[in-house]
């Protein structure tokens, strides 16, 4: 990817792939493996898998094999329920199957064992922590994951809403430059509306990013199918003692790129990498673009849940059974001389 030498601190264009919900999904439409570099990181918000069966994961392991990209970080879903180790020895417990033992494994895997398909692949599961990674393009990477959700259900990395969840995106409470969060359900107020015009976003993940210094340049998500789409926020100048969707955005700066209703089969973007069609959704921030992206003052949300909705419930909505991933080019700064490659 090009360097933008115009300002006095370098930046670097990267170029995002991001997907997430492909639960079990082998491959992705016009995404294969060949000489060309889709994307500089590519990027999985979970639920590799529907049931958390091992032939599931490592349907996802080649989902990801296939897509060229140098770097490919991926996180758990609530569908990936082994990889949340206590939450497995409670369904295996609750179960009662004792003379059963042999079956689980060959079906869900060994403690650990989902976990550990993801050595010598090429591929970085990410637990919930601050992450740092010196591309391959020159450029630095800050991350911060976290696969957990608010729930009532009994789910992989969820959480009860009334006890809430630390999104530590600014570690003890000092500030830290993370470029990209990537989670697995959405924040409360983006892109979170259900089939059924409920919201299930979290507060907590909300106030966590609204509080950020300085709040991310991206912020990436799945789990709700039906909310795919990404939207340029503006920030408040100032965020609110208790940070939400109705009090620290600025909508009328803020710019709408895709969501369902909008999305038809012609209005489609098709990306085409050194000359390999990618069927992708593709947006850019970076310096020049019609929308640059203004570090600390905007981010941009992505939802790219591949697998739509179980069915449209009115014409606004669209029924796609599987949805394009999105790639995203933003600019990061570049890494200090001498980095290593890919540390964590």
């Amino acid at each position: 990817m090009a360097k933008d030498t115009s300002t006095d601190q370098q930046k670097i264009k990267t170029r995002f792939l991001i997907c997430s919900d492909t639960h079990g999904m082998e491959s992705l439409p016009g995404l294969t493996r060949s000489a060309n570099q889709h994307a500089d990181v590519v990027i999985h918000c979970g639920d590799l898998t529907t049931e958390s069966q091992i032939h599931e994961f490592k349907a996802a392991i080649r989902l990801l094999e296939a897509i060229n990209a140098p770097l490919k970080l991926v996180i758990a879903g609530n569908h990936d329920f082994t990889m949340d180790i206590p939450m497995f020895r409670k369904k295996v417990e609750e179960a009662h199957l004792p003379d059963d033992q042999e079956l689980i494994e060959k079906t869900y895997g060994f403690y650990g064992e989902a976990r550990s398909l993801f050595k010598n692949t090429g591929i970085t599961f990410l637990d919930e922590a601050i992450h740092s990674f010196h591309l391959q393009n020159g450029a630095l990477l800050t991350v911060y994951a976290s696969p957990y959700t608010p729930s009532l259900g009994d789910l992989g990395f969820q959480y009860r809403p009334d006890d809430g969840h630390d999104f530590a995106i600014n570690k003890n409470g000092s500030p830290c430059s993370v470029d990209v969060v990537m989670t697995h359900g959405p924040p409360r107020g983006i892109m979170d509306y259900t089939l059924s015009g409920v919201r299930v976003g979290s507060e907590d993940l909300f106030r966590a990013l609204a509080l950020a210094k300085p709040r991310p340049q991206m912020h990436c998500f799945g789990h709700i199918h039906e909310g795919w789409g990404a939207k340029l926020i503006t920030w408040r100048k100032k965020p609110t003692p208790l940070p939400s969707h109705w009090t620290d955005i600025n909508n009328g700066q803020s710019h709408l790129i895709s969501k369902l209703s909008m999305l038809r089969e012609d209005d489609e973007r098709s990306l085409s990498a050194r000359g390999t069609p990618v069927k992708c959704f593709a947006t850019s921030h970076c310096s020049g673009d019609t929308h640059p992206l203004s570090r600390g003052s905007q981010t941009l949300f992505v939802n790219a849940a591949i697998e739509g909705p179980p069915q449209a419930m009115n014409s606004e909505q669209s029924n796609l059974s599987t949805q394009p991933p999105w790639i995203v080019d933003l600019e990061l700064q570049a890494s200090p001389r001498g980095a290593k490659l890919f540390e964590s």
